[in-house]
């Protein structure tokens, strides 16, 4: 298994908790870009856990890991589990999400030029279009509960 990330301080932390752990034989933390197209068609599952909403090009980054899987293979994401649609005035989840969003994942998001600025409160509708955009054929929503996640998996 590879655990890929561009910030070489999360994979030296990832490696020493992969060491810590004893499963150096099984997981490989590298810094590497995970739209290197050398990756296509070699993994079975590409989790995406509680980064989506921060991305700049979230289509691209869905279709680099479209293009990663192997046959048959597909993307889990974990993002917040925010109400399906806006209502006001939101409950405390809602609010404590936009909270987050306006502080510190809307502002990461607008990093870039032509950035989705996608933010925290990323609701089920938004992750069906870009993953639709992304080439992706099938989204479904897990059944799995939770308080603060929902889980999506994502199909070609």
């Amino acid at each position: 298994m590879d655990a890929i990330d561009v910030d070489a301080e999360s994979i030296e932390t990832a490696r020493a908790n992969v060491a810590a752990a004893g499963v150096a034989d099984r997981v490989r933390p590298v810094v590497l870009d995970a739209s290197d197209p050398e990756l296509g068609g070699r993994y079975e599952l590409v989790t995406i856990f509680e980064a989506l909403h921060d991305m700049n090009h979230p289509v691209g980054a869905l279709q680099a890991a479209r293009n990663s899987l192997a046959e048959g293979g597909s993307v889990v994401i974990a993002d917040e589990r925010v109400a399906e649609r806006f209502i006001a005035p939101g409950d405390e989840l809602e609010r404590f999400n936009y909270g987050w969003s306006v502080l510190h994942c809307l502002a990461v998001g607008l990093l870039d030029e032509n950035s989705a600025g996608t933010g925290t409160v990323m609701r089920p509708d938004t992750v069906r279009a870009y993953a639709a955009e992304a080439g992706f054929g099938r989204v479904e929503v897990l059944p799995i509960e939770h308080d603060f996640w929902r889980f999506y998996r994502l199909v070609p």
